[in-house]
């Protein structure tokens, strides 16, 4: 299915013009030397290759001025692109021995929370993460990465598991939050993430988080209370969505409200470590994860790998300790006297 993000239209024309270049310079190099017209024909493919070249440096030079000036709102579209890596590519990408772990113990099994053993460069570890599906049936069944209580507990059971066999627990956060539906909230959805919060605080060995994509509120923070945290370049992490906060502050969402709230929101990797809310930003390769997931996935393995090296020198009572102080100091302020 053809996608084109709004703000990337300037590339399609571009596209357009070096497809045709493209398949020019393929018709020349095809041509049969005994046909004639040789000269001619080496005139035209010397010519067609140079416009080739000249199309895809203004093509990488535009998708470089289009990424570099991304508003908030946009950010979030880009966090949202249908191709844009999810837990279970990073999971095939990098993590090596995968065994996947099902269900909560108490209701059934939530294929919207990814959980089991897996092996991240040479360490063993939990890996933990929303998945939002990839066909419109998968789609369905992962509630488009909106997990249910079943979910959370799963994703908490899992946890306690790790910290038993003294494994470190990665968790991968993409969601526009948990769902909100009859069924989850009756089965206790605030109550389940709550539990988890309480509970990842407690945990006695080392956890880190990245946000892939979405971060949505809770339904994000519920496997987020981690050791360190990190965002992808084009990732969003908030309190709530654009278009919920645009719901309530203006009670309604459109373009132009919608791009109001993220700005107010302060939801891009930027703004989250400027606030101090994170401590990474991993980088994106130009043009986003859903153009070079293979790039960006090897990058999000590196920053892993060498935060659960530093991570696993610590203590279990150190690690609790300092993951405490990370996340009260969240929110501070000072303010100049009078």
């Amino acid at each position: 299915m053809f996608y084109q993000l709004e703000f990337e239209k300037p590339l399609a024309a571009i596209e357009q013009s070096l497809d045709a270049a493209e398949g020019r310079l393929r018709a020349f190099m095809a041509a049969s030397p005994s046909s004639g017209g040789i000269t001619l024909a080496s005139s035209e493919a010397r010519s067609a290759a140079a416009e080739v070249e000249s199309l895809r440096a203004t093509h990488a030079s535009t998708l470089v001025d289009l990424y570099s000036n991304l508003t908030a709102w946009e950010t979030v579209r880009v966090a949202r692109h249908p191709k844009r890596p999810q837990t279970r590519d990073y999971i095939d990408a990098f993590c090596k021995d995968f065994c996947e772990l099902h269900g909560d113990r108490r209701f059934g099994d939530d294929p919207a929370m990814v959980c089991g053993f897996a092996r991240i460069g040479s360490t063993r570890c939990m890996v933990i993460g929303h998945h939002k599906g990839r066909s419109t049936a998968e789609k369905i069944s992962c509630h488009f990465g909106c997990a249910h209580p079943e979910g959370y507990r799963k994703a908490l059971a899992k946890m306690k598991l790790a910290e038993k066999y003294k494994l470190p627990i990665v968790t991968f956060v993409d969601t526009p939050g948990a769902y909100p539906g009859i069924g989850a909230e009756q089965r206790g959805q605030a109550e389940a993430i709550a539990v988890n919060l309480r509970e990842m605080s407690t945990l006695q060995t080392p956890i880190v988080s990245i946000v892939i994509g979405e971060g949505g509120s809770g339904g994000a923070l519920g496997i987020a209370v981690a050791d360190k945290v990190a965002m992808l370049e084009y990732a969003w992490y908030s309190v709530i969505s654009p278009e919920g906060c645009a719901a309530i502050l203006w009670k309604q969402a459109n373009e132009q409200t919608n791009t109001a709230a993220a700005t107010a929101l302060k939801l891009t990797s930027r703004d989250n470590i400027e606030l101090g809310i994170i401590d990474s930003i991993i980088k994106e390769p130009v043009g986003a994860a859903h153009r070079h997931p293979a790039e960006t996935a090897q990058a999000l393995e590196k920053w892993i790998t060498t935060s659960l090296a530093e991570l696993k020198t610590m203590t279990g009572p150190d690690l609790v300790e300092k993951r405490y102080a990370r996340f009260r100091q969240l929110g501070q302020v000072t303010e100049a006297a009078e």
